[in-house]
């Protein structure tokens, strides 16, 4: 999809997040406190990006997860005078958020903080009708 097209089907800060690695405010979006089973997948392309098991509440207030659930697009970001990895999404080349080694360590130490704005979650029950049902498999044992 190109860009104007993308303008018109997105909201203007789900464009500003994932098409001009924009960062949304902390505690002030969609999924920074959602805890509903579910799949989370790229606003833009609709790929699959994260499940909410591996969902944990990190206290900076964007959703944080400990692992996609294929790999993604890590680059170096040295915006702002940091030194961070930026995460995109494979399909999209969505700007999803940045990837950080403070994650419990229990759950394999990352935290892949994500922008609410480049997410769409599908409740489990969803799946089916969504075109994500291969996924339930996952869920087994957690409904």
């Amino acid at each position: 999809m190109n860009k104007e097209d993308l303008k018109k089907t997105l909201t203007p800060l789900q464009y500003h997040v994932t098409q001009e690695n924009g960062t949304e405010r902390p505690f002030q979006n969609d999924f920074w406190n959602h805890h509903e089973l579910g799949l989370y997948v790229d606003i833009v392309s609709g790929e699959p990006l994260f499940s909410s098991l591996d969902k944990f509440d990190s206290s900076c207030g964007w959703p944080s997860f400990a692992k996609p659930i294929k790999p993604l697009i890590t680059k170096l970001d040295k915006s702002f005078g940091m030194f961070r990895t930026e995460v995109r999404s494979p399909q999209g080349d969505s700007h999803l958020g940045h990837l950080f080694t403070d994650g419990p360590r229990e759950l394999g130490g990352l935290r892949y903080c994500i922008n609410s704005a480049s997410l769409r979650f599908i409740p489990y029950d969803q799946l089916d009708q969504e075109g994500y049902g291969d996924y339930k498999t996952w869920f087994q044992g957690k409904k």
